[in-house]
């Protein structure tokens, strides 16, 4: 190393030269650390430590003599030759725990924090670190030497690292965490600090490099007891080739952190740990420009804190200035990147966005159009859709949708598609199979009677107590219309995850009353089974077939319905929880008439509203929004794991863990934009993704096997627990399925921001909403997403288009998803219904004449 140094005519100390290896390997041991939970590295780089420290004591003793003077130049300093093993044991301990919590954690957001406590203890026990008698920054130099200073660098360090609505949205738990890596290291510090005979009588200091072997093997006992208690909760771990490198900067690390503690003091192993930490954070993964650009302030702070902190012989200490490059590099390539995207966006041509927007428009217009304005009307449009008469009371249902301004009149095909397989069954097997299926004690059925002279829903679990307000969104949506139906029995779902599938035999074979089978798929892989009767569905007059022109570019969705369809999209097999390892999914194959609240295409519930859109927490306060202008520019979603059980490492597969992936750009992997060459859109392959343009995260970690909860919680950059409308800060806002429908949806449609939907499951009100007018479709791959969000938000064009949906969206809610529309469509149902379980209807026919 000298010989280089020699070469290029450059003299640095020894001092300074350790301590920027120490800076570039800790740099270095950042970049390598995996986002999963590994231990094995650490228990190998303190196994290597002693190792490198005696391969190197000859040479150390030549390029760092000892004097006769202590480092701490205090003749009542004193280093002990021999450890006590209440020392050992204490900073053993500390290096161990906080190398299992960062581990197990990740949470070092009040590292900084050790910094001002090492100054304090230092100063409270009489010590003295050398430092420059001249700073080299006299204006920052309070917050270099000062407790107070220190202080005040430190809290800004946290905040950027952590970021002020984490901070404010932690609670004690997350706070008292975040303390352990500070309590874990500063003891340990403190131990390996000179001190006097008197302040040392509790807890001698000692040598580190002296007694690297002992304390090397109380580390890597405590390391490797915790290696078997973790083979014994979660299995053996993976170890790859990466861990070897990994170890060796680990040790090499530590190496040079104990050679600049040794030519100076403890102090400035803080600063080093925090331009570590601070220097290495992505900005190609930040979704805030102004946090990317105070952690690029905080490295520069804690690099002019260790620059001040080494003693003052040291000699050429502003090469260490040169360090900028670990972040400014990947700062201004992130900021140059950004624009370029948004320089090169397609402009001239017209876009595919704006051509979707053009047609659905024309689509919706149309759909507003056609609604029947009479009764003779409404009644002639069901027998020409259905080739059937309407259920009795069907003139009542028109008036009362009339007298309540409904917008849709017609559009109730998902009521048809729900009830009319069971017209197979007479009225009176109807109410067995009701009964049957209620009976069995896994069927996870309400059984529900709304009373007709009443008007109230009355519902019964064989064991459950808490029935998800299914009766109150019956009772609230027709509670006024008493002596209008007859009294009618119905099954509800008490499951996120839809029911029923039909097999095409049952369509066919002579019925019996336990004709049904309930399997428990929950935890498995269920797309050959929701996808086996895919070719009999072939001509059925639900099933759309694919648009004769196909995308050439990107997967816009054009028909959201056909998105949909299972049958037609083989590669949803690996793209979505419920598909993938439903939570619990209590599947019933057989003419079983369950009502659920959503479906996928393969399925046959037969579809009602939520109740979950009636309940205080998913309602829209428009207080609480804000307008478009003072929105934030970017694309906003925190939630929860749900959409799956995460029961092996197939988690990454699920649909909510792919679009956090994705938005936090966790994964290097090429993107798609689309550019005009010569005249024609084509797309071209980027692997920018500009995070700047999401604000997503998770906010809790679950349904999940322990091991792999673990993994997950090391994997994603997560969140404390949000507020429910912090979403209407961001113009953008993303819904997507959980293990069920997604009960946010309809605040995120009232308010002023636009959303951005992902879904396989039908709802009852998918006739009614028409994509790119009052929503925008995300397609299951997200291929589209980053092209879709880098259009909407960084163009003129696009965000006007934007704006344009949220106001449609919400204008339209107002009109067509009042609690008197769900009324209308419930009233309807429940007619259907009625007439399905007449006991006068034979079987095959839908009237009982």
């Amino acid at each position: 190393m000298d010989a280089v140094w020699t070469l290029f005519n450059i003299h640095i100390d020894p001092i300074t030269r350790v301590a920027g290896a120490a800076l570039l390997s800790g740099v270095l041991t950042q970049h390598l650390s995996p986002r999963q939970p590994e231990i094995c590295s650490d228990l190998l780089s303190w196994l290597l430590l002693p190792v490198l420290l005696r391969a190197a004591r000859r040479q150390d003793a030549i390029r760092f003599p000892r004097t006769s003077s202590p480092p701490l130049s205090n003749p009542k300093i004193l280093i002990p030759q021999t450890p006590s093993p209440a020392s050992l044991w204490v900073v053993a301990l500390g290096i161990a725990a906080f190398c299992i919590f960062k581990i197990e954690n990740g949470a070092v957001e009040f590292f900084p924090a050790l910094t001002p406590l090492l100054l304090l203890a230092q100063k409270y026990l009489g010590l003295e670190h050398r430092t420059s008698a001249r700073p080299d920054a006299p204006i920052l130099f309070p917050l270099m030497n000062t407790v107070w200073g220190t202080a005040l660098a430190a809290f800004f360090a946290i905040v950027s690292l952590a970021g002020w609505d984490t901070l404010s949205g932690w609670g004690r738990r997350e706070y008292a965490l975040s303390t352990i890596p500070v309590v874990a290291l500063l003891p340990v510090y403190l131990t390996l600090t000179p001190r006097s005979e008197k302040s040392s009588r509790f807890l001698p200091s000692f040598d580190i490099e002296d007694a690297s072997r002992p304390l090397s093997l109380r580390v890597v006992f405590v390391l490797g007891s915790a290696l078997g208690l973790q083979i014994g909760l979660f299995g053996a771990p993976s170890i790859s080739l990466a861990t070897i490198p990994l170890s060796l900067a680990k040790a090499f690390s530590w190496y040079f952190v104990i050679q600049t503690a040794r030519q100076s003091s403890w102090l400035p192993v803080t600063a080093i740990g925090t331009f570590s930490i601070m220097s290495t954070l992505d900005p190609f993964m930040q979704s805030s420009g102004a946090q990317a650009l105070l952690h690029v302030v905080a490295s520069l702070f804690s690099l002019g804190q260790l620059i001040h902190m080494l003693p003052k012989q040291a000699k050429a200490k502003s090469v260490i200035w040169s360090c900028c490059f670990v972040f400014l590099a990947p700062y201004l390539a992130n900021i140059i990147a950004i624009r370029v995207a948004q320089s090169s966006s397609l402009y001239s041509l017209e876009h595919p966005v704006q051509i979707l927007i053009r047609d659905a428009k024309v689509k919706f217009d149309d759909l507003l159009q056609r609604q029947s304005k009479t009764y003779t009307a409404a009644h002639d449009e069901y027998r020409r859709r259905y080739g059937i008469e309407p259920p009795p009371g069907f003139e009542a249902w028109y008036e009362f949708a009339k007298s309540h301004q409904s917008p849709i009149i017609d559009e109730f095909d998902m009521i048809y598609d729900g009830v009319s397989p069971f017209w197979r069954l007479s009225g009176k097997e109807v109410l067995k199979t009701i009964s049957h299926a209620r009976s069995d004690q896994n069927s996870e059925l309400w059984l529900c009677t709304f009373s007709g002279h009443t008007a109230k829903a009355y519902c019964n679990h064989p064991w459950r107590t808490y029935d998800r307000n299914v009766p109150l969104l019956f009772n609230t949506l027709l509670g006024d219309l008493r002596g209008v139906f007859p009294d009618i029995k119905f099954l509800v779902n008490h499951l996120d995850e839809p029911r029923v599938m039909i097999p095409p035999a049952s369509l066919r074979e002579p019925h019996s009353d336990d004709q049904f089978n309930i399997t428990n798929l929950s935890r498995q892989c269920v797309w050959d089974t929701l996808t086996r009767f895919c070719p009999s569905r072939q001509g059925r007059r639900d099933v759309e077939t694919r648009h004769k022109v196909e995308p050439v570019t990107l997967p816009f969705i054009a028909n959201s319905m056909l998105a949909k369809d299972l049958c037609q999209h083989p590669e949803y097999s690996a793209m979505h929880g419920f598909l993938i390892s439903p939570t619990s999914f209590r599947l019933i194959e057989g003419l079983v008439p369950v009502l659920t609240t959503g479906s996928p295409s393969t399925m046959s519930d037969i579809l009602y509203p939520s109740p979950a859109y009636l309940e205080s927490e998913f309602q829209y306060v428009n207080a609480n929004d804000v307008e478009w202008d003072r929105k934030r520019n970017n694309l906003y979603w925190a939630g929860s794991t749900t959409g799956g059980f995460a029961a092996d490492g197939q988690w990454r597969n699920h649909h909510r863990q792919r679009f956090v992936e994705l938005a936090q750009n966790l994964v290097r992997r090429p993107h798609y934009y689309l550019r005009e060459k010569g005249g024609v859109v084509g797309r071209v392959r980027s692997w920018f993704l500009n995070t700047r343009l999401f604000d997503v995260a998770f906010t809790r970690i679950f349904q999940c096997e322990l091991k792999y909860c673990r993994d997950q919680r090391a994997y994603f950059n997560h969140k404390p627990w949000a507020d429910k409308d912090r979403a209407f800060q961001s113009r953008f806002v993303f819904d997507l399925d959980g293990n069920g429908i997604s009960g946010r949806y309809y605040k995120l449609l009232a308010s002023r921001s636009v959303p951005l939907k992902q879904t396989l499951l039908r709802e009852w009100h998918d006739e009614r909403l028409v994509p790119w007018v009052h929503y925008i479709p995300v397609s299951q791959s997200m291929e589209e997403l980053p092209e879709l969000m880098l259009y909407l938000a960084s163009t003129e064009i696009g965000q006007a288009l934007a704006r344009g949906i949220a106001e449609q969206g919400r204008n339209w809610f107002s009109k067509a998803f009042r609690e008197v529309d769900l009324a209308v469509y419930t009233y309807r149902l429940l007619l259907e219904l009625a007439r399905l379980q007449d006991p006068k209807r034979p079987a095959g026919q839908v009237d009982a004449e």
